[in-house]
């Protein structure tokens, strides 16, 4: 046990180092590709806050695994060069002893990020995508720019002369109230300060000696002019503040659903599916017996020949309907498996990286965080556009859904597997005379290549 905690707790520094510079990097992408989306908004602090939080769950979902490959490599190749690895060889431990308690203990990280990936990432999902839809919903900050006129109030017309930059007052505001059409209103005033209510949704214009002129288009005899030295006119916003949407306003996408409910949903589909092919069996025996009776017809019944073939044509049409909606099903099963296989894929990752990860951390003999870094993203860069590129085939039905997300995994795995069979038998070296007789003779060479 006292082995086993020693091994663990080489791994616990590497951990969390690369997990907190991996979410580091995460999330300056983030804030990078929505730094426009953010930027004049005027959202405060805690909008903002939660944003961020809620985009770490799929931040999460990455860096984990990634994690753990980086905290093998470093562990292995930093117990391999202080030559304890050849220590414990030498009392007695094999190998597979040695990484036991690191596959015990991602194993246990699997199932934790299983549970994460059911049960946190869906609602964290959904939620940011909601956050995300008010955001471009709300308008940015008022601005009015001396000279010009500012429409952005709906119903008001400003015009500024001259404005302040370090506080809200104004000077020589005119100001054109559409809020009521059977009026023509202007509003003018020598100074005046702006600003909002509390929640946004009311715009503040303390205005000071000025005048008000007034035109009824009923009364057209009339005219009024009034006179003021202080008149506060409040004006109603729309967009300014954020408006934040109901729960259940927006349809869940298959990103926002755990596994269990996409399962229900890839059973109801597959329900209808089998009642859409009963019914297409049923309408092509309808279309084929109106051919049929058609051509039984006796020649001189022309018209009952074409009302035949007339309906004929009506089944062939609900034919082809109930096989784009059958085609377009089988399109959202597969999207849906694709999810739901990727919810458990991508947990896995962290028993194969560990397997991969020990022998090739004894073999480079190198504990430090550059050369666990490098080999980790090339493994990483490889495993991911693996998992991407069977994503994009089993959306096009190329392959199935299962075999697209664990492919990597597979392939991974099985190398993974190889290695640590290799190193347990004291044989680093990795001979590649095996791979040989797959090269074309022209590039073989007589010496043996080995790793």
């Amino acid at each position: 046990m006292i082995l086993y905690r020693h091994i663990l707790r080489a791994h616990i520094g590497p951990f969390f180092f690369s997990f907190f510079t991996l979410m580091f990097i995460f999330l300056l992408q983030f804030i990078m590709k929505y730094v426009d989306d953010l930027v004049g908004k005027g959202l405060n602090a805690f909008v903002i806050t939660e944003l961020i939080v809620l985009n770490l769950a799929w931040m999460v979902v990455l860096a984990i695994p990634m994690s753990v490959l980086v905290a093998v490599l470093m562990a292995f190749g930093g117990l391999s060069s202080q030559n304890e690895i050849t220590a414990m060889k030498a009392s007695g431990v094999s190998l597979y002893r040695m990484m036991l308690p690191v596959l015990l203990a991602s194993m246990f990280i699997t199932y934790l990020a299983i549970e994460f990936n059911n049960k946190i990432l869906p609602e964290a999902n959904h939620k940011a995508k909601t956050l995300m839809i008010d955001i471009r919903k709300k308008k940015p900050t008022l601005t009015l720019n001396a000279g010009m006129f500012s429409q952005e109030v709906s119903g008001y017309s400003i015009l500024v002369r001259k404005t302040f930059e370090h506080s809200n007052d104004l000077e020589g505001i005119t100001i054109y109230d559409y809020t009521n059409p059977a009026a023509t209103v202007v509003i003018t005033a020598a100074k005046g300060a702006i600003s909002f209510t509390q929640d946004f949704r009311k715009l503040i214009m303390d205005l000071k000696e000025g005048e008000i002129h007034q035109k009824d288009a009923d009364e057209e005899n009339q005219y009024r002019r009034l006179r003021f030295v202080k008149h506060r006119i409040l004006m109603n916003t729309e967009g300014f503040s954020l408006e934040r949407s109901a729960d259940g306003t927006f349809q869940r996408g298959d990103r926002e659903l755990s596994a269990q409910a996409m399962r229900q949903i890839v059973d109801s589909l597959k329900n209808i599916n089998e009642n859409l092919t009963q019914e297409t069996s049923l309408s092509t025996i309808k279309s084929f017996n109106k051919i049929f009776e058609g051509q039984k017809i006796k020649i001189d019944s022309v018209q009952k020949i074409n009302i035949a073939f007339n309906e004929a044509r009506f089944q062939l049409g609900n034919i082809e309907n109930q096989l784009s909606m059958i085609n377009y099903n089988r399109d959202r099963i597969d999207e849906y498996l694709v999810e739901i296989y990727k919810k458990y894929s991508i947990p896995f990752a962290c028993i194969v990286f560990v397997l991969i990860g020990a022998p090739l951390g004894i073999i480079s003999r190198r504990g430090g965080f550059g050369i666990a870094a490098t080999l980790s993203l090339g493994f990483f860069v490889l495993y991911w556009s693996s998992l991407i590129g069977g994503e994009k085939l089993a959306d096009r039905n190329l392959i199935s859904p299962w075999f697209g997300m664990w492919a990597a995994n597979i392939i991974l795995g099985v190398f993974g597997i190889y290695l640590t069979l290799r190193m347990g038998r004291e044989t680093p070296a990795i001979n590649w005379n095996f791979f040989q007789k797959f090269i074309p003779k022209s590039f073989r060479t007589s010496q043996t290549e080995e790793f």
